[in-house]
């Protein structure tokens, strides 16, 4: 029996068409806490950029967040889990920004700033993701506090050189244009167990959903792993079960499909 359900937001949760959750997905999770399943958020953004999920927060649907791909985990006020980005790998990686003209995010607790911000950064996060603009700093100013994760605008291609300066850390990526990078091991999966730890359900209780790679990990370490139509095709081979687009009641059907809901 299922007992926890994980989420990712972009694309799982919230269309990148309409920037909503489909009507379908609210009553699905309502009908699923109805039977007492609890509901986590499992995402890449951090806390202080999630800004589209009132539909769920306002009517108490959200039991805890796993945010920056597993790097920093909360209930309510309290930090279930969180780990920084090795010093040693923020400055590797802050030499070869410089180099390389990369538009970096760096996210600490209850702070983000911004360096050598581009076009596309202000486009993709301040107009389409709706994100309010954060500061613009020099890189010493960006990391005067522990850094958790850093958004970086780096290609695909570009991801296993960038790799070699990174060897205690993780690089994720749910948009085409920009990479997260966390500390080694912090990822969705992470969460998953962190959560476990602390409610005391089984692995075997729970079913993840998302859509980028940087929900492979927990598509494959849940009991059940649920892909959205519109995911790479990566994405899917990771997944026990591929439903419909998110646009297209993908939440709502895959619920039904494993008798979650009825």
């Amino acid at each position: 029996m299922i007992k926890a359900l994980f989420f990712d937001i972009d694309g799982t949760l919230v269309s990148f068409d309409t920037h909503r959750i489909p009507s379908s997905t609210i009553e699905a999770l309502e009908k699923a806490r109805e039977k007492n399943i609890k509901i986590f958020i499992a995402t890449g953004r951090p806390k202080l950029i999630i800004n589209n999920l009132p539909e769920l927060q306002q009517r108490n649907l959200i039991d805890g967040y796993i945010t920056m791909n597993g790097a920093y985990c909360f209930v309510e006020n309290q930090i279930i889990y969180k780990r920084p980005v090795p010093a040693e790998n923020v400055q590797s990686f802050i030499n070869l920004c410089k180099e390389k003209n990369y538009p970096s995010f760096f996210v600490c607790e209850n702070r983000i700033t911004v360096c050598q911000p581009s076009e596309m950064l202000r486009k993709i996060f301040y107009e389409s993701l709706s994100v309010n603009e954060f500061p613009e700093v020099s890189y010493d100013d960006a990391i005067k506090e522990d850094i958790l994760m850093i958004t970086s605008f780096f290609t695909k291609q570009e991801e296993e050189a960038i790799q070699a300066y990174l060897p205690d850390c993780e690089i994720a990526r749910w948009h085409p244009a920009f990479a997260d990078i966390t500390a080694k091991g912090n990822t969705k999966q992470k969460g998953i167990d962190e959560f476990i730890k602390h409610f005391g359900f089984r692995l075997e209780e729970t079913m993840a959903f998302g859509d980028g790679g940087n929900d492979i990990s927990m598509l494959r370490h849940a009991a059940i792993g649920v892909a959205m139509g519109q995911a790479a095709e990566e994405v899917k081979q990771s997944a026990d079960y591929v439903t419909t687009s998110v646009d297209d009641d993908g939440i709502w059907n895959a619920m039904k499909y494993y008798k979650i809901i009825e």
